[in-house]
């Protein structure tokens, strides 16, 4: 499911601001960027979002402003002043005393000039750390609110679309009986004609034989059963949820496509074969959304 958090935090020495970003995937895949070196800790940032997520694709964006102490602010003035008089010395004796001015423009970012603090830090101060943690904890918080929404939403959607299949199958329960009815009615037909051409006498025990073999290949009362007791266990655990819910969710649809595939092979009739495609197609609908649920 989809989500956004942000939240923000403050240490004595940094400002600390993370934002959350989820879209839907069947597994989780946490991508960490912003400032060094959380994306290099992203193992330990994704421990901390396995508490509150379990699929989805999660982008966490972590940006730490450090405030540098004074001490670490000084300039290098000696370093300074040595890239200054080489710089001018080296354009008067090029003849080109007017270059010196752009060039010392750059001269802050010569090596030793400016001090380079943290920037090849691969590990947080000691008080960074439990700040972004908080604020990460936060963040997610914020996202999970969100896709506790949009879960809502989705479960009265899984639920509409059970429903339309539970008509489905109550249409298919309908339609059964007259299914080997109307096989007798084409047999009968077919044996009248077959007799009238070839001058061939049937006995009623042959054509009940035929009705017997049609209706044990046609049974699909068991599948009609299995399929209603499966659409109750699912409404159950889309409305309890629970640990897991996702997974079970997944296996329970899975087993409701098997009786539809078979209801629909077994049946041997238009109007039935008409009503599965229907039910295939919720349970379709169904298998896409849920792969999303945690």
């Amino acid at each position: 499911m989809t989500g956004f958090g942000e939240a923000r935090e403050r240490t004595a020495s940094a400002e600390v601001a993370v934002e959350a970003r989820a879209v839907n995937n069947r597994h989780l895949k946490v991508t960490v960027r912003g400032t060094d070196p959380y994306p290099l800790l992203e193992s330990e940032v994704e421990k901390v979002a396995r508490r509150h997520v379990r699929r989805g694709a999660l982008h966490l964006h972590i940006r730490v402003d450090r405030r540098a102490p004074a001490a670490d602010l000084a300039l290098n003035t000696a370093a300074l002043r040595g890239y200054l008089r080489q710089v001018r010395e080296a354009c008067e004796a090029a003849g080109t005393p007017e270059y010196a001015a752009p060039l010392l423009a750059g001269v802050l970012a010569l090596p030793g000039v400016a001090p380079e603090g943290s920037r090849a830090a691969v590990t947080p101060p000691e008080d960074e750390w439990p700040a972004v943690e908080r604020a990460v904890e936060a963040a997610l918080a914020k996202l999970d609110g969100m896709r506790r929404d949009e879960g809502r939403a989705m479960a009265a959607e899984l639920l509409a679309l059970a429903d339309g299949v539970r008509a489905d199958l109550g249409r298919v329960r309908d339609l059964l009986p007259g299914v080997t009815a109307a096989y007798r009615q084409r047999l009968l037909e077919r044996v009248r004609q077959a007799v009238a051409e070839a001058g061939v006498a049937v006995g009623p025990d042959h054509l009940i034989r035929e009705l017997a073999l049609f209706a044990d290949r046609s049974d699909v009362a068991e599948e009609v059963t299995r399929l209603a007791a499966h659409l109750d266990q699912f409404a159950t655990l889309v409305r309890s949820g629970g640990e897991g819910a996702g997974r079970k969710l997944e296996f329970v649809v899975q087993e409701m496509g098997r009786e539809a595939n078979t209801l629909g092979s077994k049946a041997g009739d238009v109007a039935v074969s008409r009503q599965v495609v229907e039910i295939k197609a919720a349970l379709e609908r169904i298998r896409e959304l849920i792969q999303n649920v945690e």
